[in-house]
């Protein structure tokens, strides 16, 4: 190595050096508080809601949207959103409308935030008529005091959890993040996310019951419906207790498929990488092929359809005593 260069190198580690300092006492000066940090300004703003509404649509960008039962019937949002962009909470129609109304100039985009923006919505207990919230980045919670006609929830990056219970369709889609739906009566439910896990957990459903997942994991219990269908590329599917009165269709090109106690009167599992184990509560017709795996299926079953098939991986059916 030259002179120069070794020379180069010992200032550039000296800069290091003077950079890390500068960042130790600045972050000492805020208590190593990120958020203090923050270039953006932010306020939080209350709006109380005196209309009469039904339905509820929410469409933000970054802001997380909880819902939350609220005490004496009041009614109103609170929002903890940044000065430029604000939210505007308006009644037309018998729907509540919020929405971000952004006025920041392109510049006003470029600094340094730690914090996140957050939308909650206290409104009373009770049945609603259609939800629907669309949302960029931020998560997305729903608590069990409420009931509404429909659901649909759209996130690019965000987990959703729902409690809720609805007379209509649940429809929640998300591109990067978790999906958790648990203890809702249904009439169908439609669950997407291209990565992040889904759980499905004491939900009944009058129609259908579909999950896709490109990467993910995929668990089921105390499921009930009319048909459950699920497709996946990479991840293993859990399903616990999950009874459908028709079919239960399962395809993975990667992932193991588990069913412990599950049953329906027809049952197709696929998969090209991955092992298929578990019990089912009714006597089938089985019908398992593997190219490079183990097949154990009862010998005797004369019941509904059962058909398994996997490229590589094990095939083990059990009927539960």
């Amino acid at each position: 190595m030259s002179k120069a260069a070794k020379i180069w190198l010992v200032i550039a580690a000296f800069l290091v050096l003077i950079g890390c300092i500068l960042l130790g006492g600045a972050m000492a000066m805020v208590d190593w508080d990120l958020t203090k940090l923050s270039t953006n300004k932010y306020e939080t703003n209350d709006y109380e809601i005196n209309e009469c509404y039904k339905s509820i649509s929410v469409i933000t960008d970054t802001a997380d949207v909880v819902f939350v039962a609220s005490e004496n019937s009041k009614c109103y949002v609170s929002c903890y959103e940044q000065q430029n962009a604000r939210h505007s909470v308006t009644v037309k129609d018998g729907t509540l409308f919020i929405e971000l109304v952004d006025t920041r100039k392109w510049y006003e985009y470029i600094g340094i935030n730690f914090k996140s923006p957050k939308i909650t919505v206290y409104i009373p207990a009770g049945e609603y008529g259609a939800l629907s919230v669309r949302s960029s980045t931020g998560d997305v919670e729903i608590p069990k005091d409420f009931k509404f006609s429909g659901i649909e929830v759209s996130e690019s990056t965000g987990d959703v959890t729902c409690y809720a219970a609805a007379s209509g369709d649940v429809k929640i889609k998300t591109t990067t993040g978790n999906i958790h739906v648990e203890g809702s009566s249904l009439d169908s439910l439609a669950l997407s996310v291209s990565t992040g896990n889904v759980t499905v957990s004491d939900v009944t459903c009058k129609a259908d019951v579909s999950v896709g997942v490109s990467t993910g994991k995929a668990v089921l219990n105390n499921v009930s419906c009319k048909h459950l269908t699920s497709t996946g590329s990479t991840g293993d599917i859990s399903l616990n207790h999950v009874i459908a009165a028709e079919k239960i269709s399962v395809k993975r090109a990667t992932g193991d498929v588990k069913l412990i106690g599950s049953d329906a009167a027809e049952i197709f599992v696929e998969t090209d990488t991955g092992s298929v184990t578990g019990t089912v509560l009714s006597e089938k017709a089985f019908i398992a092929r593997t190219d490079t795996g183990t097949v154990d299926v009862p010998k005797t079953a004369n019941g509904g359809r059962c058909e398994i098939t996997t490229d590589t991986g094990d095939i083990r059916i059990d009927i539960q005593k």
